[in-house]
């Protein structure tokens, strides 16, 4: 038999809101996090929307606790935020050599660095510009949480584009498994930044209007920040201290199509393989998936290739599938680990969230997600896919408690 592997705390913060049950809220009443840019600093918030959090960052280090927040970036905050939630929820001091901490970003504390990129040409750099300089790699808020958290058994971070904190579960999941960890606090975090804004306007995928994914029409993704955390724990740790599971990851799978920089293949065959290993390792065949969390980022080529993929793998018997990047925007190294919670609050809830704005199914394939917030429905397993830049595609599957 598999050795289990519990979910006990949650914590997000994104544009839905503050917590989880803001979140909740926000999902349940079908109230978008995509609108206008006002925080960010960017010739581009006339004409790009995005999903951005409604606090500036001295406002998040209050809400993070931090006395002393120098020296912090945003993704950073955005981190401490949730990893907090997390760690109240499960009721869980981190504490001893046998617990891990994974964290993933793709931008890292880019938001603090791009500014002093102009001073670097004109003006030797002063103590400012060399404290944010040296936020820029992505590991730096997970030293930064894991310090002030007093981790030290297991650090590291994760950095594959947008299946990161997918990744990261499924490493932390990994862990406890084999044995090597008794519990891991497992997500991502990334804040908006102009590099990334420019980056992916650059490519020409982001929608100058609200995202549409799966639809005929969609033009592109509008992009998010948030930060989302799980902490993971051994069936034997959980017992031990009479921890609540409010879910397991009961299986996980990473896989690279080998197609393009950032396309996926025409046929999805790297998220094909994605899901039905994942499937594999959970033990569990495709009739028994009650809902899919696609990845669904509103693209040409993502939504096609994903929608090929999941007919290849359901057939006619395709699960009520749902993109809740409707509501937070595509959050990229978080995206996996947001997912991952709202699969749990699925479960936990007994509904499907709305795929916002759908009208017009795709000429291809022709299937349709849940148009409308449905409650009353029994969900026991969740396929939640990540897929990223360079082919690097993860999915989870997120279970109800046993």
């Amino acid at each position: 038999m598999r050795p289990l592997v519990h979910i006990t705390g949650i914590g997000i913060i994104s544009a839905l809101g503050d917590d989880v049950p803001a979140n909740l809220d926000a999902l349940l009443n079908e109230r978008t996090g995509i609108g206008p840019i006002t925080r960010l600093s960017t010739r581009h918030s006339v004409s790009l929307p995005a999903a951005e959090v409604k606090h500036d960052n001295t406002q998040l280090a209050a809400l993070s606790g931090l006395d002393k927040p120098y020296g912090w970036t945003r993704t950073a905050l955005l981190g401490m935020k949730a990893v907090r939630e997390a760690l109240k929820d499960s009721e869980l001091v981190p504490a001893g050599p046998r617990i891990g901490f994974i964290s993933a970003s793709t931008a890292g504390g880019m938001d603090s660095s791009e500014g002093m990129y102009g001073q670097f040409f004109t003006e030797p750099p002063g103590p400012d510009a060399q404290k944010w300089v040296a936020t820029h790699d992505p590991g730096e808020h997970t030293e930064r949480i894991a310090a002030e958290l007093g981790i030290t058994g297991f650090v590291t971070t994760i950095s594959t584009a947008c299946s990161s904190s997918a990744n990261a579960i499924m490493l932390g999941a990994r862990l406890i498994r084999s044995g090597k960890l008794d519990v891991v606090i497992a997500g991502g975090s990334d804040a908006l930044s102009r590099y990334t804004v420019n980056g992916f306007n650059s490519l020409m995928i982001l929608d100058h209007a609200l995202c549409r994914p799966m639809d005929r029409s969609r033009a592109g993704l509008n992009l998010g920040e948030a930060a989302a955390y799980v902490v993971l724990e051994s069936e034997a740790h959980a017992q031990a201290r009479n921890a609540i599971s409010i879910g397991q990851v009961n299986g996980y799978a990473n896989t690279n199509d080998a197609f393009h920089a950032t396309a996926s293949s025409p046929e999805g065959e790297g998220a094909y393989l994605a899901m039905s290993q994942a499937l594999l390792t959970a033990g569990l065949k495709s009739e028994d998936i009650d809902h899919i969390n696609v990845h669904g980022t509103g693209t040409l080529n993502n939504d096609l290739s994903e929608s090929r993929a999941l007919i290849r793998l359901f057939g006619d018997r395709l699960p009520p599938f749902t993109s809740t990047k409707t509501f937070t925007g595509h959050t990229l190294a978080a995206a996996g680990a947001v997912e991952a919670i709202y699969a749990l609050l699925s479960i936990e809830h007994g509904v499907l969230f709305a795929n916002l704005r759908f009208e017009h199914p795709l000429v291809e394939v022709p299937i349709v997600p849940v148009l409308k917030t449905t409650h009353g429905q029994r969900i026991r397993h969740v396929l939640s896919s990540s897929f990223g830049f360079g082919g690097n595609n993860t999915s989870l599957v997120i279970s109800a408690p046993r």
